[in-house]
């Protein structure tokens, strides 16, 4: 998948200089996991072709996209199995934008989403404002198109706002910066070189932009702006309408607040890898995304095979903030607002988890020795605080049921250089583990960790530091 930070353009832009701090603020370090929701006019028809992806090759890869919220883009490429399947469903006469007065969110949908996503444990909530199809979920003064204006007849970012903060999350706002195939003529897009060639750079669209983004922040304040696919270039130099005055504009009404690095300039916030494996502890905050099946928009067609569980969930957030990242797991409910069974029940297993073993995750720090740099097979490692306010090392084992882990010589020597270990080489225990009266000095003997009793998905065994230190 493509790293956006390094995408920077035109040339002649303002420079790196030019826009205000940016740094990635501690509320955000300490969260660990967010809620993403794409939900909008492509939670209608629902669809993407992933029941048979074995024969889906580079070239094709746009026209069978696995995306449902790409529906307004693959439903117009000729031959393409979302294009034939609309039509037999819909009619050779339903384009798109006739799905906004079909989209009819029950009442209460906001705040199911909402009591999900607090329920799973999460700190913020990112819910899509805008999507690539141009539809506003908020009563915006640009475009009458609009969930307050058309089918929905609700300003559904207001709800999102008000219950998220009811919730005691932080509130993000996806939006698409560069992307608008509501007010574009371009043909569809076949490839990623079609993400970042046919698309609006003018100073009219640039306009258009700013006002829809100046909306969000003076409306709805959020903490987050994430932006996706870059921006319209004619908005990356100096002026009252420009980005750098636009983030300015945000940290003013939001000190703490973060942005993404999705918007193709020179300075970025929190880096994004979406659908991307981190196989190292990163020197740099990240936040890793992903659907919790291969779309963010809910496709009927996914199934279990397609989707992570519970305890695969569990392991994959463990593993993204031991290695110095955020997870922002998505949600992609039904057009009624309703989450799917196959969702709920992951991220309400995380939240079990969470409940129990959460001081190992949230407002914990990565380890940065460079023995656990590429961390061991089935273990990772997270620095916290203890109940008492002193420090912890974490040790976390992403496979119990196998039993007990044996380090190797040079992570057994940088475990014992930070932290207490019980008598011996063995370390074992519960959520808190036993800790000997004396330390155990063996070099050369390795370290065993022992999960014990504990039969979930992911063990914690937490030890002291060596001397106290915090």
């Amino acid at each position: 998948m493509i790293s956006f930070d390094r995408r920077h353009g035109p040339s002649d832009a303002a420079p790196a200089s030019a826009y205000p701090d940016l740094a990635v603020p501690d509320w955000y370090r300490d969260a660990k996991l967010g809620i993403f929701v794409h939900w909008g006019l492509y939670s209608v028809p629902a669809w993407a072709d992933v029941l048979d992806r074995s024969d889906v090759t580079a070239e094709t890869a746009y026209a069978r996209h696995q995306y449902a919220e790409w529906y307004a883009n693959t439903v117009r490429i000729e031959g393409d199995p979302t294009r034939a399947r609309h039509q037999r469903l819909d009619g050779v006469g339903h384009v798109y934008e006739d799905f906004a007065e079909d989209w009819r969110p029950a009442p209460d949908a906001v705040a199911g989403i909402v009591d999900l996503a607090r329920r799973a444990g999460a700190a913020y909530l990112v819910p899509t404002a805008k999507h690539h199809d141009g539809f506003c979920l908020w009563d915006s003064a640009t475009t009458s198109f609009t969930a307050a204006r058309r089918g929905p007849g609700r300003d559904l970012v207001a709800e999102f706002a008000r219950e998220t903060r009811e919730a005691g999350m932080r509130l993000g706002l996806y939006y698409s910066g560069a992307l608008d195939w509501h007010v574009t003529d371009f043909p569809p897009m076949t490839s990623h070189e079609d993400l970042f060639a046919p698309r609006r750079n003018d100073p009219a669209f640039a306009a258009f932009a700013a006002a829809q983004l100046r909306e969000l922040i003076d409306r709805f304040v959020p903490d987050i702006l994430w932006n996706d696919i870059d921006w319209p270039d004619a908005g990356k130099h100096p002026g009252p309408d420009s980005l750098a005055q636009l983030f300015a504009e945000h940290l003013a009404a939001v000190p703490d607040g973060l942005v993404d690095d999705r918007w193709g300039v020179p300075a970025h916030g929190v880096l994004t890898r979406e659908y991307q494996d981190i196989d190292a502890v990163q020197d740099e905050v990240f936040e890793a995304t992903r659907g919790l099946g291969l779309s963010f928009g809910y496709n009927a067609d996914e199934s279990a095979e397609h989707a992570l569980d519970g305890p695969a969930l569990i392991r994959l957030l463990v593993d993204v903030v031991s290695k110095n990242g955020n997870l922002l797991i998505n949600v992609g409910p039904r057009a009624d607002g309703s989450v799917p069974a196959l969702q709920t029940r992951a991220l309400e297993r995380l939240g079990e988890w969470l409940a129990v073993h959460g001081a190992a995750i949230h407002g914990t720090r990565p380890w940065f020795h460079e023995a656990v740099r590429v961390p061991p097979a089935e273990v990772r490692f997270t620095l916290g605080h203890a109940a008492d306010g002193g420090g912890v090392l974490n040790i976390l084992l992403l496979d119990p049921a196998t039993g007990p882990v044996t380090l190797d010589a040079q992570v057994s020597d940088a475990v014992r250089e930070i932290a207490v270990m019980p008598e011996g080489a063995e370390a074992s225990g519960g959520a808190g583990a036993p800790v000997g009266a004396r330390e155990a000095r063996q070099a050369d003997v390795p370290v065993v960790l022992d999960p014990g009793a504990q039969d979930g998905p992911v063990a914690v065994l937490s030890f002291p530091p060596r001397g106290g230190e915090g």
